[in-house]
């Protein structure tokens, strides 16, 4: 018999491993004057895409399935994978249906990636979309509207007609809605780990990342009714958070690897977008300065977001290991992954300082040997079990 949260998962996995995006294109397709919108990790504002009437597709680069060949002309080697696998994607016509692109402020590969891109496909609405680094309504909080007034004006040639305030605030809504289903699903996860693998977690959340929100806000409902009352094995495992890998995504191996190491993944930093707002962005009133202003007094914190308190440097990483009920913190970073591996030093303090205990190791998008993580993962869950004490 199919348990009944197995056809959403089989739906996620093929989701997954479409690198010719087909289920975008089909949207796209079957309604004349549709377009599609592209952007980068960590976070763009989606309600705006929406409200344009248009799709926004989040693009994680080639993972372990795509030879980067023609990629690798484009950048250097001492970078991480994800612009080389990303422009593999452009070169080899995977993306010829996308109608723009954004990428976010991560870092300065990924504004390189975005004039890389503009050469590449002058046809293309291509925009890195930068976000304020001061946090003070009256300068970061303007120049942030400024920003999001360009990307709306941008979106709004791009299809011919403006994006109406209405517009603006049903989508805000639904962007909530689907933060608080994704808010509940990690609730889920923490309460019930054993019943949420960390894989199908991260297959879930990644779906919502290639469907329109008010599809996947429907996955989200049904996965979680699928499995809230499942009987699975229940095992002695080590409860974990992972942090590092907001931007380059990791192999789905290696996420089975850490949990089949005796690993219970309870908290991440996968795909941020999905619930960079840790408060519903209010409806009511003007819809740009409330995306605006509610990015800068409830973003969640990241190694990509600039603080100008150092004092405050990985407190939010010790929040989510104990708001989690966690033991133990695994930064596993993409190499040459500047933010993560310059903060991580000012994180493991924080750590050290709460008397958490962590490991941590690099990857690549298309790491093939997953053995030394596996085995490096369950040593530390061993030694958290025999020796240590939860925080």
């Amino acid at each position: 018999m199919t348990a009944r949260h197995e056809p959403i998962i089989e739906r996620c996995q093929a989701l997954f491993e479409d690198l010719n995006f087909e289920n975008a294109r089909a949207w796209k397709a079957a309604v004349p004057g549709r377009r599609v919108i592209a952007f980068m990790p960590i976070y763009v504002p989606r309600e705006i895409i929406h409200a344009a009437g248009m799709l926004p597709l989040g693009i994680f680069g080639g993972g372990d399935q795509l030879e980067v060949i023609q990629g690798d002309a484009y950048f250097q080697s001492y970078i991480c994978r994800i612009p080389r696998s990303t422009i593999e994607l452009v070169l080899t016509g995977r993306l010829d249906f996308v109608d723009g692109m954004l990428f976010p402020s991560i870092c300065d590969v990924i504004r390189n990636l975005s004039g890389m891109l503009q050469l590449i496909r002058r046809d293309m609405y291509v925009r890195y979309f930068d976000v304020p680094q001061n946090y003070q309504a009256s300068i970061g909080g303007e120049y942030y509207i400024h920003e999001l007034q360009e990307l709306r004006e941008g979106l709004e040639r791009l299809r011919g007609a403006p994006i109406t305030d209405e517009a603006l605030r049903h989508s805000i809504a639904l962007f909530n809605t689907n933060r608080d289903l994704i808010n509940e699903f990690y609730a889920l996860r923490q309460a019930q780990p054993w019943n949420v693998p960390a894989v199908e977690a991260y297959l879930v959340s990644r779906a919502g990342m290639m469907l329109p929100v008010e599809e996947h806000n429907q996955m989200l409902r049904d996965y979680m009714d699928a499995v809230r009352d499942a009987d699975r094995p229940r095992r002695d495992n080590c409860r974990i958070v992972l942090s590092g890998m907001f931007c380059e995504q990791p192999p789905l191996n290696l996420i089975k690897s850490i949990e089949m190491s005796g690993c219970y993944v309870v908290n991440d930093d996968f795909m941020l977008v999905n619930r960079w707002m840790t408060a519903p962005v209010p409806v009511a009133g003007d819809p740009i300065s409330n995306l605006a202003l509610h990015f800068l007094n409830y973003s969640v914190k990241t190694s990509a977001t600039y603080e100008a308190n150092e004092e405050d440097k990985g407190k939010y990483l010790v929040e989510a290991v104990r708001g989690s009920g966690a033991e133990g913190v695994i930064f596993a970073a993409a190499s040459f992954c500047d933010p993560a591996l310059l903060e991580r030093p000012m994180l493991q303090d924080a750590l050290n300082a709460a008397n958490i205990p962590f490991i941590a190791f690099k990857y690549a998008e298309n790491s093939g040997q997953m053995q030394p993580i596996r085995e490096q993962a369950g040593t530390f869950a061993d030694s958290i079990k025999l020796w240590g004490e939860t925080a």
